[in-house]
């Protein structure tokens, strides 16, 4: 194929992010089981907060006593949260929907809240991250026709609501394509967006269990359509094969629970392909988690980092986290480098044989 890769500049109050990038998502304003000068050390250009789970806890009266959610996890760089609509669509069995927001009980303690395109802006405004994302309606797959096309229609009188608020002078807002997999109503959802003029635009509604052909098809047919000078974010993706797949037909920005959850778990991302650590043949493997990479936590042989998984002591899910997200900002920029020296095809073909999927 002809790729659409590009490099970029996203110039933020708190730092530049080069791109494209790979955001880690600090979920409760913090990458589990990693500190703010480990993530430094991997080069973490931006984190991702969660506004619907920081509104339960700690809440936003102790962000607003704490100046804001950069002072209260001291953390300097840019951040990017996310509106909450994700996360009170996906809780379908304790929300109901209005025209007016989703009304839904809490996962903690089924208290009842409600969320709207002004309630999120309000939180995100008290978080005063970097990036803010417009309030939308994020529909499953597979989903019907109508269905899709009321999501549509929603998300976008609510991205005019979030548009025309006030945030703080230095936040960016963006707004967030839907359309399930109907190329037509991703259009129509391009469009409408488009007039409202966001800072930059969303890939959403992807990454909820279509088949992978179904999302290489969207982007190839949306992508082109985005504003070319405004960042494009591709919402929950992904695996290092899709990530490239996605930079190349023009995405710039990229967030995923994957790396950071399956190290939990016991999967290494390495330049070598996907490790499952438990199993028994690396019982006796004193050979480096990942001697190409280098960093501190892949300089660690496979029988430690196993014993340690093994057992359950946390520094097994430390070091696999630190390697999983240094692998990751490390394939990003390796890719970077590719796309200015241009010499992507070559990276392309290398990662599709150590990441087939």
């Amino acid at each position: 194929m002809h790729s659409k890769a590009r490099l970029g500049r996203i110039v933020t109050e708190h730092g530049e992010i080069e791109t494209p990038i790979f955001m880690p998502v600090g979920t409760r304003a913090t990458v589990k089981a990693l500190t703010h000068e480990q993530l430094q050390q991997i080069s973490t250009q931006i984190i991702l907060a969660n506004t619907y789970h920081l509104m339960l806890r700690p809440g936003m009266k102790i962000i607003e006593k704490a100046q804001g959610l950069h002072s209260f996890m001291n953390w300097d760089g840019p951040i990017l949260t996310d509106s909450g609509g994700f996360q009170v669509f996906s809780l379908s069995d304790l929300n109901r929907i209005t025209e007016e927001g989703v009304h839904f009980k809490s996962h903690i303690d089924g208290s009842s809240h409600f969320l709207g395109p002004l309630e999120s802006m309000s939180i995100q405004k008290t978080l005063g991250s970097d990036i803010v994302m417009a309030f939308d309606e994020c529909t499953p797959y597979p989903c019907d026709y109508q269905a899709a096309l009321a999501s549509v229609q929603r998300t976008t009188r609510w991205g005019e609501i979030c548009r025309n608020y006030d945030l703080q002078a230095h936040q960016s807002l963006f707004g967030i394509v839907q359309g399930s997999t109907y190329l037509d109503l991703r259009e129509q959802s391009i469009q409408e967006l488009s007039s409202l003029n966001f800072d930059g635009y969303a890939i959403g509604g992807l990454a909820v269990g279509e088949p992978k052909e179904h999302m290489i098809r969207i982007l190839e047919h949306t992508t082109p359509k985005l504003d070319e000078d405004k960042p494009r974010y591709l919402m929950g993706v992904g695996t290092p094969r899709d990530l490239i797949e996605a930079v190349m037909r023009g995405v710039d920005m990229f967030d995923c629970v994957l790396p950071s959850r399956n190290a939990r778990n016991g999967t290494a991302f390495t330049w070598q392909g996907k490790i499952n650590i438990k199993l028994a043949k690396y019982a006796e493997d004193f050979s480096p988690l990942d001697p190409k990479l280098g960093s501190y936590a892949s300089n660690f042989s496979k029988a430690y980092i196993r014993h340690l998984m093994n057992v359950n002591e946390i520094t097994g899910m430390t070091l696999l986290t630190y390697q999983n997200l240094a692998f990751y900002l490390d394939f990003m920029a390796q890719m970077r480098h590719a796309i200015e020296t241009n010499t992507l095809d070559g990276y392309y073909q290398e990662i599709c044989t150590i990441y087939p999927s």
